[in-house]
């Protein structure tokens, strides 16, 4: 296998390969290309996003700022959005269904570290080139979910169909559909229902 490969199969693999340290520099640069522009320059922040993001689905919008390590293992379904300083970690895959919403300042981050300092230490090669062992989780956010500002969504989590994640959570588990959830850790609050409904809320109208 491949780094890039070990990388996407959640092995341990070495960052500092040059095809991968190729690739990470090239996202790196369309992502500051992209936040360089303004928002009514809608053709070249459309070439700048196709080549960074190719796997976005018709409809998606990514606000800007962004930042992304590798931009090509970020796919998203239809109709998402993205606020404001979004960084994504795309190690290994992060997929976003349908109408997904996110808030300013998340973060979907797959890279993992060992935990042993002995073991995540910087290490050399005969070159004297530095690197790290790490591996990857992939995140899933299914189809209708938001997360709102401030979330960070860690490797290894799967967020269901339509929930809500509210501001400042940190998800390190599998939150379920249907649900609002929230903390550090996130944990499910309630279910939401239609009593959630904004229509209920007559000092909205």
């Amino acid at each position: 296998m491949t780094e890039f490969e070990k990388m996407r199969a959640g092995k341990l693999y070495d960052p500092s390969e040059k095809d991968l340290a190729k690739a990470r520099c090239k996202a790196h640069k369309l992502s500051k290309d992209y936040n360089d522009t303004y928002e009514d320059e809608e053709d070249k922040r459309a070439a700048i996003i196709k080549e960074l993001c190719p796997n976005l689905g018709k409809g998606s919008y990514l606000q800007g700022p962004l930042q992304f390590d590798y931009g090509v293992n970020f796919y998203t379904g239809e109709n998402c959005y993205t606020n404001f300083n979004f960084t994504v970690l795309d190690c290994a895959p992060v997929t976003l269904g349908n109408d997904v919403f996110i808030g300013p300042n998340c973060q979907l981050v797959t890279p993992v570290h060992p935990l042993l300092i002995a073991e995540r230490k910087m290490y050399f090669k005969e070159d004297g080139t530095p690197y790290d062992k790490e591996y990857a989780k992939p995140i899933v956010i299914k189809d209708g979910v938001w997360l709102a500002s401030g979330v960070t969504v860690c490797g290894g989590v799967t967020i269901g169909e339509n929930s809500v994640i509210g501001a400042g959570s940190v998800v390190t588990r599998d939150i379920p559909a249907n649900v609002f959830a929230a903390g550090n850790p996130c944990r499910v609050i309630r279910k939401i229902t239609d009593a959630d409904s904004v229509y209920l809320k007559k000092e909205l109208f």
